[in-house]
């Protein structure tokens, strides 16, 4: 399959390791995601992964219910690191040469984030996955994603969500909503559409990087976004 993307980051929902369960880890689902990982980067693709800490805790869910802000976001970005640890234990266990890396240091688990260091394991043809947001309070993991995105210089943001792509209203709740298969930056500001958090978006629209959102359920999706084949939503 030609590649249109030789380097890309995907953000993936903490909750989309849930499953049907809602929380916690559903490892039929990891390893379909993990399969679905190997396929992209059996192209040839330089890839990053950052994925969220919502299926185990969510820190600004856990700050409205009492905790500390600092305390509760520094909660949620342990746990991306349990859920990036799954994924490199399933995608390792299918061949996929695999390194963490954390915005906050823990050694004994995973490697510091360097960014000398991280290229030169995309140099090698390893896949990256990033824990620890970026290691700072009040910033989302979307945030973290655009930022590694930007560093490890993506030519493209997959955003993994569990609808086609965007759309004029929720789908789930409206029936008359409208897929978009295509807008620009200014498009989605002016329209309200929440593509990515505002800083993630802004930066994305700052440095013109490119953002397809699309329904990582779908099987082949990741890769057929990657090929150039229109799949869910491309903002640019």
């Amino acid at each position: 399959m030609a590649v249109a993307y030789r380097r890309a980051l995907l953000k993936l929902s903490g909750e989309a390791l849930a499953g049907t369960k809602g929380s916690g880890l559903d490892y039929a689902v990891v390893e379909a995601l993990a399969e679905e990982i190997k396929s992209v980067h059996a192209m040839g693709v330089s890839l990053g992964l950052v994925v969220g800490g919502g299926n185990i805790v969510r820190g600004a869910t856990a700050s409205r219910e009492g905790l500390d802000r600092v305390s509760a976001d520094y909660m949620g970005m342990l746990a991306t690191v349990i859920n990036a640890l799954a994924l490199q234990n399933v995608l390792e266990a299918l061949d996929v040469e695999t390194r963490v890396m954390t915005a906050i240091r823990m050694e004994s688990l995973a490697e510091p984030y360097i960014r000398r260091r991280m290229m030169r394991h995309l140099e090698k043809g390893r896949l990256v996955i990033f824990a620890g947001g970026t290691g700072n309070p009040f910033f989302s993991t979307d945030t973290a994603a655009v930022l590694r995105a930007l560093e490890m210089e993506a030519e493209v943001v997959l955003k993994a969500t569990n609808v086609d792509g965007v759309f004029t209203a929720d789908p789930h709740k409206d029936p008359a909503a409208r897929h978009i298969p295509e807008l620009s930056f200014q498009d989605a500001l002016v329209n309200g559409y929440a593509v990515m958090d505002a800083n993630a978006f802004g930066l994305c629209q700052a440095n013109a990087l490119p953002i397809v959102v699309l329904n990582i359920n779908q099987t082949g999706a990741i890769a057929r976004a990657l090929s150039g084949e229109r799949v869910g939503t491309l903002v640019r």
